[in-house]
């Protein structure tokens, strides 16, 4: 079986959308999963752009195919002490990602991410593995 990665909602995106990334390059032949609010974000974006009924199946045909991992009591766990850390350092994390981080760090995955700005605290203070552009 190959290796596990857990894709932010950048890089789902790019990949839903068949976009040639560099980041997709070094991804290629691991298994591909989502968090639940990747999941969430994709559906929210397919509402707020009112795509039409056959773009809507398709995106949830492609949702289908890659797991989603689902929150638990101890990744919300994970997410508060994410959360009060940046807080109390004075650096507080956007929602979404701390979530996203949380279910990495849980489920012991690296996070394919275009967005490192956001991811990199979690990495350099809370050991979360990251793969990059």
């Amino acid at each position: 079986m190959s290796s596990p990665v857990l894709l932010d909602t950048d890089v789902a995106s790019a990949m839903y959308k068949g976009k040639q990334l560099p980041i997709l390059g070094k991804i290629a032949g691991r298994s591909p999963y989502l968090s639940f609010v990747t999941f969430g974000e994709m559906t929210k974006w397919a509402e707020v752009r009112s795509w039409a009924p056959h773009n809507r199946v398709a995106l949830n045909e492609w949702l289908a195919r890659v797991p989603t991992l689902q929150s638990s009591r101890e990744i919300a766990s994970v997410w508060g002490m994410l959360s009060a850390a940046g807080m109390k350092r004075g650096r507080p994390c956007p929602h979404n990602d701390t979530w996203i981080a949380a279910v990495a760090l849980v489920h012991q995955l690296p996070v394919a991410t275009l967005n490192l700005k956001d991811f990199e605290d979690f990495k350099v203070r809370h050991g979360l593995q990251l793969i990059r552009p």
